[in-house]
């Protein structure tokens, strides 16, 4: 199902953007990390206290008890969400729209490939990208929590939380991939594939906040991954993973066949 020429083509596509988010995700992981201390903590905390409503729209939390509660709250509502969505969307965009809309993807299919094995290819490459970021910030985070705190972090539960944020990012992922097979203007694809996450992202704050707007959590898909209670083994957020994941693969798939049929003027 697999073309390894176009995979191994397009995975060099992907390096520039990886290394990138990489990086910046090295940058903000150590930092928080190194940030936990019961002393610089009542700090962050202060500021929790002066500005409540925009920390918790990023999901910060005072108080906070233990190492992995600590990255919790102030990795997972913002940075480790953000980023990796920017990959989804900017990558999910280049690998079917971009080529569509250039006109290259005559290329593509003048060869004896399937449409389908080109579409297959295509969201491998999107996957595989997310499942390096996720990968490599899982190892960051150990990296940096044994090096400065060792045998703090419950690495079982981190495992397992991470977990969770990769089915996040590959239910994102397959929104933009489902946009980038429906359109072949990329300004289109883009819309979609970027303006879904970007507007659930934006409700996700504002449920956050709390009050009133808290409701808008009922109309947003990242209420589905609760990184409090993937770390508490609560089963609704368990099931909140695996709700995200299914409907991954079924966009995904569904991304698939609406590329193999349409019709792409070339």
């Amino acid at each position: 199902m697999i073309h390894m020429a176009l995979y191994k083509r397009e995975m060099k596509g992907s390096a520039k953007l990886l290394i990138i988010f990489s990086a910046i995700i090295t940058l903000y992981v150590s930092v928080i990390i190194y940030l936990y201390d019961p002393q610089l903590m009542k700090t962050l905390d202060s500021f929790v206290e002066v500005m409540p409503e925009l920390m918790a729209a990023v999901g910060m939390k005072a108080n906070t008890t233990n190492l992995l509660g600590f990255m919790a709250s102030y990795l997972y509502g913002f940075i480790l969400i953000i980023f990796p969505m920017l990959f989804c969307i900017l990558r999910a965009n280049a690998l079917i729209a971009k080529y569509v809309e250039k006109g290259s993807m005559a290329s593509l299919i003048a060869v004896p490939v399937k449409r389908r094995t080109i579409a297959f290819t295509q969201m491998s490459v999107l996957i595989s990208g997310i499942l390096l970021l996720i990968f490599y910030s899982t190892i960051i985070e150990l990296i940096c929590a044994e090096s400065s705190f060792p045998k703090t972090l419950d690495i079982t539960a981190l495992l397992i939380l991470n977990s969770g944020l990769l089915c996040l990012h590959l239910f994102i992922g397959s929104i933009c991939f489902l946009s980038s097979c429906i359109f072949s203007d990329t300004k289109y694809s883009i819309a979609l594939g970027a303006g879904i996450p970007a507007f659930m992202y934006v409700l996700q704050m504002l449920a956050n906040v709390g009050g009133n707007a808290e409701k808008a959590k009922y109309f947003t898909f990242f209420t589905l991954f609760y990184p409090d209670g993937i770390i508490a083994g609560e089963s609704s957020a368990i099931i909140g993973i695996f709700i995200l994941l299914t409907s991954a693969i079924i966009l995904y798939g569904l991304g698939i066949i609406i590329f193999e049929r349409k019709d792409l003027h070339i």
